[in-house]
């Protein structure tokens, strides 16, 4: 399995837009190498007779049965918000025109 570089972390951190130090580019490229091969490692054991499971037993979640109730209207909803415009919460932007 081919290496991950320093540049393919510098993008990766760059979408999911985390600042990285040139120290932590340097430190997380091998890691990430390492736990690529880990995982591979492990589907190439996996077998076509034993089915996916994410738990050694299997397990039934209850579930309630849904049960229709008035919910509330707009302005009740928005009756306990700081800022409002058209009917909708009305939030700070945090991302840049950038993408």
């Amino acid at each position: 399995m081919p290496e991950i570089t320093r540049d393919e972390v510098a993008h990766l951190a760059d979408l999911a837009r985390i600042d990285l130090s040139e120290e932590e580019l340097d430190h997380l490229a091998p890691q990430l190498t390492v736990i690529l091969e880990s995982v591979a490692s492990i589907s190439a054991v996996a077998s076509e007779e034993i089915p996916p499971t994410s738990h050694a037993i299997p397990l039934t979640n209850v579930f309630r049965d849904d049960v229709v109730v008035p919910g509330l209207t707009p302005e009740e909803a928005l009756s306990g918000a700081p800022a409002t415009e058209e009917q909708r919460f009305s939030v700070p932007r945090i991302l840049g025109d950038e993408q």
